[in-house]
């Protein structure tokens, strides 16, 4: 396994084609064909094929259907790992399923736990009820969807991992709450935390301003200001630096000790 002390990661904040997963592959196909060659992880926003919709029953995906293998074609390319959100159908139920695709083929994935109950997520999606850490590159990183963001005890760093990361579907209506919680997810798991969001205005209405963002351990944004609209951030992380930081302080030799149910 290689073992990077810097990760270079690549967040594509992009406008969704609703519920056109032919024209979303197409789009992000180009965006990330035009990214520099030496990009370790590219992030897509929540439900990248397709926007946040509930009608899965018709645009739901198997793990060996078209995107799943357009994302295995596209990261072995690129030589990167590629994560972003579809979704899946699985046992004749429905995830919204966050895939990290290596640039080897193989697929980590997290099943989002905590569905948004205020548009009707539940009703049509079943939940995750495990975490996942995924290991790349001597990296370890913990990977959630959306209305997780809200849950701090779900993303509670019990493992050391050195990277938090979020991809979201999250409304321009509520976005200084996107920015207030990334920011507390980094400074109490003294870890990285990136928030990849989407831009533009879904078939309900709703508007999206993206404000995809990187904090540092210490909880202090260190990615360039995100635009309004379509846009990628490119930004190196080291983690030999976060490592001194978090052996200078200790915090989380701190954290208090119980079971999560």
């Amino acid at each position: 396994m290689n073992i990077n002390n810097t990760l270079k990661t690549a967040l594509i904040q992009s406008n969704l084609v609703w519920e056109n997963p032919t024209q979303n592959r197409s789009n992000f196909q180009q965006k990330i064909e035009n990214l520099p060659d030496n990009i370790d992880i590219i992030i897509l926003p929540e439900m990248f094929t397709t926007g946040f919709t509930m009608e899965a029953n018709y645009l739901a995906e198997k793990m060996d259907g078209i995107t799943v293998v357009w994302l295995q074609k596209l990261a072995a390319k690129k030589n990167s790992a590629i994560t972003g959100s579809i979704i899946i159908n699985e046992n004749n139920n429905y995830y919204n399923r966050l895939l990290f695709v290596h640039p080897c083929g193989k697929i980590d994935f997290y099943d989002k736990k905590h569905l948004f109950t205020l548009a009707g997520e539940h009703k049509v999606f079943s939940p995750g009820n495990k975490n996942a850490l995924i290991n790349f590159k001597g990296w370890k990183i913990r990977a959630l969807i959306c209305y997780d963001l809200r849950f701090p005890i779900w993303a509670r760093n019990t493992e050391n991992y050195d990277l938090l990361l979020y991809i979201a579907s999250w409304p321009k209506s509520r976005i200084e709450a996107w920015n207030i919680l990334l920011k507390a997810r980094a400074i109490e798991n003294m870890s990285y935390t990136i928030g990849v969001n989407r831009v533009g205005t879904d078939a309900y209405g709703y508007k999206y301003n993206g404000k995809s963002i990187v904090y540092n351990t210490l909880g202090t944004c260190i990615s360039k200001k995100s635009t309004k609209g379509e846009t990628c951030i490119i930004i190196e992380l080291n983690k030999e630096k976060q490592n001194n930081i978090r052996s200078k302080f200790g915090f989380l030799n701190d954290k208090d000790a119980f079971n999560f149910k």
